[in-house]
């Protein structure tokens, strides 16, 4: 039997040789809020809940929010810098996602899973509510995030073209579009042009 100081040097080594071999690298708390808020409008930045990973990698509230946004920092798992904002009424829809996709289930299966659980009345959508996407590069040597791009999605369950007078694909560039028509997860897309 090992003496415990060797039991702890052991599993750090494992861990720190699992990490290397998935790339995982899990950025600190400072960083993922201070990146993890820029999907949200400036103004309420500084008082939006921040959502953010664990050294496990699952997610977790790294900062308590007194405003009616939640933040999400960006997944390092995942190729890109992409972060996004929601209304906190959304935080069910998410979270169910979330947890439905860590049961394995494909986007599909998600989909169809929230829309039982909405039609069901386990799950409660907010009639309005808006959600940010903001996409950039990270500047690996400076850390900051460069070449920001917002788009804006604003969750309006059940609507369709003729409940809005919306498109069901944009009509010119930028333009609002109404995608998933008829569904829980009726929404309007806002996409404006790149520089």
């Amino acid at each position: 039997m090992l003496e415990p100081m060797k039991n702890l040097t052991l599993l750090s080594l494992l861990l720190t040789l699992l990490l290397s071999c998935t790339g995982q690298e899990i950025p600190n708390k400072e960083f993922q809020i201070k990146t993890g808020v820029l999907a949200a409008p400036e103004h309420q930045r500084d008082s939006a809940a921040v959502l953010g990973f664990d050294k496990s990698g699952e997610i977790v509230t790294i900062r308590i929010g007194l405003n009616e946004f939640v933040c999400l920092a960006d997944d390092p798992n995942k190729d890109g810098f992409s972060v996004a904002a929601y209304h906190k009424d959304l935080e069910p829809f998410m979270s169910r996602g979330r947890e439905l996709k860590k049961q394995g289930l494909n986007p599909k299966e998600v989909f169809d899973q929230r829309e039982k659980d909405v039609k069901g009345g386990t799950l409660e959508m907010p009639d309005k509510a808006i959600l940010y996407v903001a996409q950039g590069d990270l500047n690996a040597e400076t850390n900051e995030v460069e070449n920001l791009y917002t788009r804006y999605v604003i969750y309006i369950p059940y609507a369709t073209e003729e409940t809005t007078g919306m498109p069901l694909s944009p009509t010119a560039p930028g333009s609002p579009w109404i995608m998933d028509p008829g569904t829980h997860r009726a929404h309007i897309m806002i996409s404006p042009p790149r520089n």
